[in-house]
């Protein structure tokens, strides 16, 4: 996915430059998809109540803090429509499991019920692209950028790289659609190997 990325146009944005630059792209340009890829079978995301409930082990109170944020999410998606933009996901799952995809999944589940669409895909669908290591974790907007997320060792947000080129943003894009194509529905997945499942143990 690397080759699809050129690196002279990249910019490097740290966490509080990368949100606000965020913020000002999204949505900016009416009528263009956006697409995301996440690679990464574990994040840290302190700050986020769920995940924080999650990391202590209160797995219910995890839960129900995922399902109060339906109202939030179904407004995102109600601005998207209003934007003719569509939020797409693909997400790959490598088994086993591990305890934070466990909780992850629970919320993309909600995120999908509440408009996004989002499709599961195993590792061997983007083995081709890891030969130097693994795909990073994209994110396009509107018609002209991209988002390189950047992550540090212990999967908690730094920033990322912005790319702001038609091309690269079209390139990235096509790639992302293709991995989509080949996944499952995320709701058929959930159901068959997620529900299940007994709570996770961090």
């Amino acid at each position: 996915m690397r080759d699809l990325l050129d690196a002279s146009r990249g910019e490097k944005l740290e966490l509080d430059a990368y949100r606000e630059d965020f913020r000002s792209r999204d949505f900016a340009v009416d009528g263009w998809d956006s697409w995301k890829l996440e690679r990464r079978q574990h994040f840290r995301e302190p700050g986020d109540p769920s995940w924080e409930a999650f990391a202590r082990g209160d797995w219910q109170e995890a839960l129900r803090l995922i399902e109060a944020q339906r109202t939030g999410l179904l407004d995102l998606s109600r601005l998207a429509v209003r934007h003719r933009c569509r939020l797409l996901r693909v997400r790959v799952v490598e088994p086993p499991l591990t305890p934070y995809l466990h909780w992850e999944l629970h919320l993309l589940r909600v995120r999908a019920e509440c408009g996004e669409l989002i499709r599961v895909i195993g590792p061997d669908h983007i083995a081709a692209y890891e030969d130097t290591g693994p795909v990073p974790e994209l994110i396009t907007l509107n018609d002209d950028t991209v988002y390189e997320i950047r992550y540090d060792t212990e999967g908690v947000l730094e920033g990322a790289v912005r790319y702001v080129d038609t091309a690269t943003r079209n390139r990235v894009a096509a790639r992302i659609e293709d991995l989509y194509g080949l996944g499952e529905d995320i709701g058929t997945f959930f159901d068959r190997a997620v529900a299940h499942l007994e709570p996770p143990r961090r």
